[in-house]
């Protein structure tokens, strides 16, 4: 069927599956009043949520910030794609003020922080490129176009460590209703305002007319009885704030956040609970400890303990709320990762595994300009850079806007992030997945920080398995790297 509005597709699929009706036939019973009739009574009243995922829905979100993009594109069972920042014109685009700093004292210096941030991304990339063309020759093979656009597209791979979580972007998605009618509920529970308008406007676009410019037919609304309940739940916003408070009491016991690693193999729980737990503390520790640290202490608590703090995760469940992400255990392959916040949204694609992540923050610090250099523009594009002072230069902006931006309130911070600044992550995943995205990720035209990541996973799985990890193609991120090859 081409060319039907999404929420009287899902009815004719719906209603054939109920019916010995043909197809044909059921398309010629078609209409926007019978949807939603049928819709009323089976997807709500019977509470058939499975006919929401034959109604797809195509979305732009347009400029939206790159921290609301995070949170857009957060759901398990998603397809879309977000704007590569390898490609885009960021001074041209901008970055997003927050409504919390709009109009007070802080605008200003909010300003003055997130255009700074601009400003030396792109000196810092036009400076990154010009020392590589200096020291990577031409092949005469290669045209100057092509080659002066890949040796940017590796300065940008270095550049955008600088670029704050406030740069616009835009996604595009297609999803099911029921994905979309989850996903407008848990935007709408964010406590940032631009991520609960972007939710309030997913909404309302699915109840009115779609954008149809290739159709000369006026259009009927797109979902208007499949998302007319999505809200905030209530559930989740006591869950999450009794967590946290849970969280920052029990974890005491674990100490300071240990860094050390980047990437571990958790043990695993041979009780669910406890890994229920654990990811539940995890999740809500402002502190950013590790999950060894956090498995830790649930292992030297009380059943009595575990169990309240799982009473915790469900006791405000509604009739019509799901379980947490947090409740989905069992998984033989947990991973914790420490990394910086670029390749955290390059990792977010994968879907067939869990991610948890800790709260935004600016404790865990940065990759050191030493580091980044040398892993995205080779030894002697690295040498150059820095005995030009382009590494102090990227050392002191990153500091500068810490700085001022702990003097700001916590959303206002969370926006002057910048992408070099590291975030701690739990992926969990079964074997498949994992070697999916080792082979995936540790590719060479790969960005050179989630390689590292990647190999990290890979450098785990060997240590415990050697043998299952004969089986995936991993590629390590210190081997002879092509500059020109993309």
């Amino acid at each position: 069927m081409v060319g039907v509005p999404p929420e009287i597709q899902a009815y004719a699929l719906a209603k054939y599956s109920r019916s010995n009706q043909g197809m044909l036939e059921t398309i010629q019973e078609l209409s926007q009043q019978r949807a939603e009739q049928f819709l009323n009574t089976f997807y709500f009243q019977y509470g058939h949520r499975s006919i929401a995922d034959l109604a797809h829905l195509v979305f732009g979100l347009e400029n939206i910030s790159i921290l609301a993009a995070m949170a857009v594109v957060d759901e398990p069972v998603w397809d879309g794609q977000e704007r590569s920042t390898r490609y885009q014109p960021f001074r041209r685009t901008g970055w997003h003020l927050p409504a919390e700093v709009a109009g007070t004292d802080h605008e200003a210096t909010f300003r003055g922080t997130a255009e700074a941030l601009f400003v030396a991304y792109h000196d810092l990339s036009g400076a990154l490129l010009e020392h590589l063309m200096d020291v990577v020759q031409r092949p005469a093979e290669l045209d100057q176009e092509t080659y002066r656009r890949t040796l940017r597209a590796r300065a940008f791979d270095v550049a955008r460590a600088l670029l704050p979580l406030a740069a616009h972007t835009s996604v595009g998605q297609i999803v099911s209703a029921r994905v979309a009618e989850r996903q407008i509920g848990r935007l709408l529970e964010s406590p940032y305002a631009e991520i609960r308008a972007v939710g309030a406007e997913l909404k309302s676009a699915c109840q009115v007319p779609a954008a149809a410019p290739l159709l000369a037919e006026t259009q009927p609304p797109v979902a208007p009885t499949l998302v007319k309940y999505a809200n905030a739940s209530a559930y989740h916003r006591q869950a999450r704030r009794e967590l946290t408070a849970a969280a920052d009491t029990w974890l005491r016991a674990a100490g300071n956040a240990d860094r050390a690693q980047a990437v571990e193999l958790a043990e695993p729980d041979r009780d669910p609970l406890d890994e229920i737990v654990a990811t539940l503390l995890y999740e809500h520790d402002v502190q950013g400890r590790s999950y060894r640290q956090v498995q830790a202490v649930v292992a030297d608590s009380s059943l009595a303990q575990k169990r309240e703090i799982f009473e915790l995760s469900v006791r405000g469940r509604g009739a019509h709320d799901d379980l947490l992400r947090e409740h989905q255990a069992g998984y033989a392959l947990i991973f914790d990762m420490l990394m910086d916040l670029g390749s955290f949204r390059d990792l977010h694609r994968h879907r067939r595994c869990v991610q948890i992540r800790q709260p935004l923050s600016f404790d865990a610090g940065f990759h050191i300009a030493e580091d980044s250099f040398l892993a995205g523009l080779g030894p002697q594009g690295a040498h150059s850079a820095l005995e030009a002072g382009l590494g102090d230069t990227y050392a002191e902006t990153l500091v500068k806007a810490e700085t001022v931006a702990r003097a700001m309130p916590p959303i206002a911070a969370d926006y002057l992030l910048p992408m070099a600044y590291r975030t701690r992550c739990l992926f969990k995943m079964d074997w498949a997945q994992a070697a999916y995205m080792i082979e995936q990720r540790t590719q060479p035209q790969g960005h050179f920080s989630y390689r590292r990541t990647a190999w990290g996973m890979y450098q785990a799985v060997a240590s415990r398995w050697p043998h299952l990890a004969q089986a995936i193609r991993a590629v390590d991120p210190d081997g002879p790297l092509d500059l020109l090859r993309r």
